[in-house]
């Protein structure tokens, strides 16, 4: 099952039980969720994520391969058009403070 987290303004929000796929559909998801968050608070907002293949499609650096991918990105930029993040960055992934509030949840 994916799972996906977005942190704003300090606050973890987690979405889980978004069904079946690979890391490149929770990647997607997450930037997706991670936009609604944005789009929630109101104002500028920065979207910040460790899968470098899904935040340089997303900002138009990268290509987008595959028909699963066109669909996500289809989408994000259905739901950015209206309000959308003034900058989209790639970190590393010990830098992505959703990811690290994931694997909290999942000690190995």
């Amino acid at each position: 099952m994916i799972e996906v987290a977005a942190v704003a303004r300090g606050v973890v929000q987690i979405v889980e039980d978004l069904g079946e796929g690979d890391c490149l559909d929770a990647e997607w998801l997450a930037l997706l969720h991670a936009v609604g968050v944005g789009q929630a608070l109101g104002g500028a907002y920065e979207v910040i994520g460790d899968c470098r293949v899904v935040i340089d499609a997303a900002a138009g650096r990268g290509p987008c391969r595959g028909a699963k991918a066109q669909a996500h990105l289809a989408r994000f930029l259905a739901l950015s058009a209206a309000a959308p993040p003034v900058r989209i960055r790639w970190v590393r992934r010990a830098q992505n403070l959703a990811g690290i509030a994931l694997n909290a949840r999942h000690p190995r």
